[in-house]
């Protein structure tokens, strides 16, 4: 069975060469780009399963290169490396559509996790389970998971790749309490070794897209437990 392809982007080349061997090693398919004018080269010319990006990159920078895969690319997997103390480059990262990141210096072990978790939610994406006829919907919000369209009364929602994929879980366990660690697995895959947080920080990233502007809001807090979609009474 062919493995999946990994883009490397990355300017160091000793953690280059490192991340080439191991995921070679491990069976992966690897390409390489040192800056961010060769990536988007690389990416554009390739059919990428994943990508691993470097946040600090000559050329063009990790951020301004997200911002252009995701343009008009919200499928391809992208997992951020940064800096230690780059607090700014994860949040932007993530508010583009990064789909997971790893603070450098990292566990090569680690690595492997959140590329088999991110790989994984990519393989299982719950398109199949849906008429893709048919849209999800809670009171004026409605979700076409064939399109990936989101619409809340007259107004089409934006949302990253990881907002897009809590939403749908919400809506396809509409009035269920769930609690984070039920949301956490979902979304973010049974390998995630990120913060448990994580799933607060998210929500209010989609509440304030879904609900703030609307009269009425659909995503409860279920104090104690966790969170629910409901219809509106």
């Amino acid at each position: 069975m062919t493995k999946e392809s990994i883009l490397i982007v990355e300017d160091e080349e000793k953690i280059q060469r490192l991340l080439e061997l191991e995921l070679e090693y491990e069976g992966y398919q690897v390409g390489k780009a040192s800056d961010g004018v060769e990536a988007l080269e690389a990416y554009r010319s390739g059919n990428w399963d994943l990508i691993l990006l470097d946040v600090m990159l000559p050329g063009l920078s990790g951020i301004e290169l997200l911002r252009r895969i995701r343009a008009n690319d919200t499928m391809t997997p992208v997992i951020l490396l940064t800096a230690k103390g780059s607090v700014e480059d994860k949040v932007s990262g993530l508010d583009l559509g990064a789909n997971d990141y790893i603070t450098k210096p990292f566990q090569i072990e680690e690595l492997f996790a959140r590329i088999r978790a991110v790989l994984r939610m990519r393989s299982t994406t719950p398109t199949s389970e849906v008429n893709n006829d048919e849209w999800l919907s809670a009171g004026d919000l409605k979700l076409n998971d064939k399109t990936r369209e989101v619409i809340r009364g007259e107004s089409e929602i934006d949302l990253t790749p990881k907002e897009y994929d809590l939403l749908l879980y919400l809506l396809k366990n509409k009035r269920q309490v769930l609690n984070r660690d039920q949301i956490l697995e979902a979304v973010w895959g049974y390998d995630y070794f990120g913060d448990t947080n994580v799933v607060d920080v998210y929500i209010r990233y989609v509440r304030k897209k879904i609900d703030f502007n609307f009269e009425t809001p659909l995503i409860h807090t279920v104090r104690g437990v966790g969170y629910v979609l409901k219809d509106p009474k």
